[in-house]
């Protein structure tokens, strides 16, 4: 059935899959095509994905949407995606040179320990608003620049997931990136919002292959008809997911902040137009720049495993068949039976940024079974955001007043009630919880007037579900307490 209702079609292109759904003003039904892609692990520590077949996802769940809704009803398409994913191809033939590195992979963790001890740390957390870590993009161009051979010419192009479908979507005639994504890489000055020289010189990148880059919010260029699907559709919005969940949940006012429960989980917390000094254990990063320059940045606590230890659930140890079996599971036991599962399979992250840890169960017996370790798995959700949380707040002097939540494991409302336990404060869920897609959606509507304000976009959020603290917390605190004892057992594991 073809929709009569103009829309906006947002392309989230995730770290497993690609989603194209249409977002309409006011709500409604939902149409949208989903498609996997494969994930890949050469060695230990290792993650890639093949961009070709990103392209390809994005190319058939796109135009099946667009044929759903009707190519006329389209106002624009926006672009959400995972960050710090980084690839280089040839802008004559449009072929990657090779595989992504996706922002899991920790192959520079020595690297980024040489930039560290040489000093480097705080001009970097100066400069870019990060960390000397693996997760972001600037080692990891480095490391293909130095281990493919690529040719360092003017055919040569670098990017984030975002320009290579923006590169795709127009038939090669743009490569630029918004900032939200650019101040992912450790290759952007976060204040002049411009590629920095000494950023750039630091990891050898150099500053012509990069892309442009644009507001979130603006029009990026219009569809090609080499490219799949009809011509001439404005591609409007660009943000990363996190920062295009913190616009999908209308945190558009300085003081509120959102998690998103996906792979990893991100906390956000909106902190206005003025970039504030690094905090310890926390991130700095531009949430978006609107059309109008308008900037707003966030203080930000990445935790890199949470959805993806259900997966391991799933495909690693077989104890779940399906994801949406977790739940069920971990509720089959009224306790953890004293096992607590610490998934740092790719090191840990806010507050900790340890490379060098890894995945631990702890407080296994005999009468452990597989019921207390999907409970762990869940529980670690919760007390990873509450580790991230406290150090935000300690950092920024912000308190969050209550937490709104998205991503797959948002669904559960047995951990959502755990977490307002663990945080003291108020957790909502919206009635959509597919805000990356719909964050992408927003920019891209305001750009192009379907929205014609930020009030109107935030009109668009409705409440689902809240869960309220016990004001008890005394059992909070031991849990948490118990879970900190075995986050100590996880921390610098690998040997360096």
């Amino acid at each position: 059935m073809t929709s009569s209702r103009r829309c906006v079609i947002a392309i989230d292109a995730g770290t497993t899959g690609v989603r194209s759904r249409a977002i309409f003003p006011g709500g409604g039904e939902v149409i949208a095509d989903y498609r996997e892609f494969e994930q890949h692990y050469p060695q230990p520590g290792w993650v890639e994905h093949d961009p070709v077949e990103i392209w390809e996802a994005v190319k058939a769940t796109l135009a099946h949407t667009i044929g759903s809704v009707g190519v006329g009803n389209v106002a624009a398409i926006g672009i959400t995606n995972q960050r710090e994913t980084v690839l280089a191809w040839n802008r004559r033939t449009g072929q990657p040179y090779g595989s992504a590195i996706v922002w899991q992979d920790r192959r520079t963790a020595g690297r980024c320990d040489q930039l560290t001890e040489a000093g480097m740390l705080p001009q970097v957390r100066d400069v870019t608003g990060l960390v000397l870590d693996p997760y972001f993009s600037g080692s990891k161009v480095e490391w293909l620049l130095a281990n493919r051979a690529i040719p360092i010419d003017d055919e040569l192009a670098l990017g984030t997931i975002d320009s290579w479908l923006v590169w795709n979507l127009t038939g090669g005639a743009v490569h630029a990136t918004d900032a939200s994504n650019a101040s992912r890489t450790m290759l952007f000055d976060i204040r002049s919002l411009q590629w920095s020289d000494e950023m750039c010189a630091l990891f050898g990148v150099p500053m012509t292959a990069l892309p442009t880059v644009m507001p979130s919010s603006g029009r990026f260029g219009v569809t090609s008809d080499l490219c799949g699907v009809p011509a001439g559709i404005p591609i409007s919005g660009i943000a990363g997911d996190q920062q295009a969940a913190l616009f999908g949940q209308a945190c558009v006012q300085p003081g509120m902040a959102k998690n998103t429960y996906g792979t990893g989980s991100f906390i956000l917390l909106n902190v206005g137009a003025t970039c504030p000094p690094p905090a310890d254990g926390m991130l700095t990063t531009v949430a978006w720049v609107l059309a109008d320059g308008t900037v707003a940045y966030a203080v930000e606590g990445a935790i890199f495993v949470t959805g993806a230890a259900v997966q391991w659930l799933r495909d690693g140890l077989g104890i779940i068949s399906t994801a949406a079996e977790v739940g069920p599971l971990a509720q089959s036991v009224t306790d953890n039976g004293g096992v607590y599962v610490v998934p740092a399979f790719a090191g840990l992250g806010s507050p900790w940024w340890d490379p060098y840890a890894r995945g631990t169960i702890v407080g296994i017996t005999r009468g452990t079974t597989k019921a207390h370790i999907a409970r762990a798995v869940v529980e670690a959700m919760a007390y990873q955001t509450r580790d991230a949380v406290d150090a935000m707040t300690t950092a920024a002097g912000v308190e969050i007043k209550d937490l709104r939540v998205d991503g797959g494991a948002s669904a559960m409302d047995a951990m959502l009630q755990l977490q307002a336990d663990q945080l003291g404060v108020t957790v909502r869920r919206p009635a959509d919880q597919e805000t990356t897609a719909l964050g992408a959606a927003y920019l891209a509507g305001l750009a192009e007037g379907v929205w014609p304000s930020l009030e109107a976009v935030a009109a668009e959020w409705a409440v689902e579900a809240q869960f309220e603290p016990n004001p008890q917390r005394v059992q909070a605190d031991l849990d948490h307490a118990a879970w900190r004892r075995a986050v100590d057992r996880s921390r610098d594991w690998i040997l360096h």
